[in-house]
């Protein structure tokens, strides 16, 4: 990628919603090129997830493959950011999609670092 390329940052996150205090807790993140391969990170998290999910979450989770779906590709599809997210027993889990523009970043193989990787040196091992 030699160029900036717009596409989508997902993420999931959960927390315990019995605590007031508590902070969300990332859980897993990924860089989606396209709506299609947005949408269908968070469509394999809950069809993998759904066996496990009390009833009412695995109804949300089965709502949004077949109903829900549509309508955030739908509005990936014009750059808008969204979000699933259901309740299972005291555990909100949310995904989100959000459209970036994702920049390019130096090579990591060592004929294309660029110079001044060379001018740092490793810190020695305790």
């Amino acid at each position: 990628m030699d160029k900036p390329q717009r596409g989508f940052w997902c993420e999931c996150w959960t927390q315990d919603v019995n605590d007031e205090t508590g902070q969300p807790a990332l859980r897993a993140s990924f860089d989606a090129y396209s709506a299609p391969q947005a949408d269908r990170w968070v469509a394999v998290a809950l069809r993998t997830i759904s066996p496990a999910l009390d009833p009412d979450a695995s109804d949300e989770a089965w709502g949004w493959l077949y109903d829900g779906r549509i309508d955030t590709r739908r509005a990936l599809l014009r750059m808008e950011a969204c979000m699933v997210s259901l309740t299972h027993a005291s555990t909100r889990i949310t995904w989100t999609i959000r459209p970036v523009v994702f920049l390019p970043l130096a090579h990591r193989q060592g004929v294309d670092l660029p110079a001044c990787a060379y001018d740092f040196t490793p810190r020695a091992t305790d």
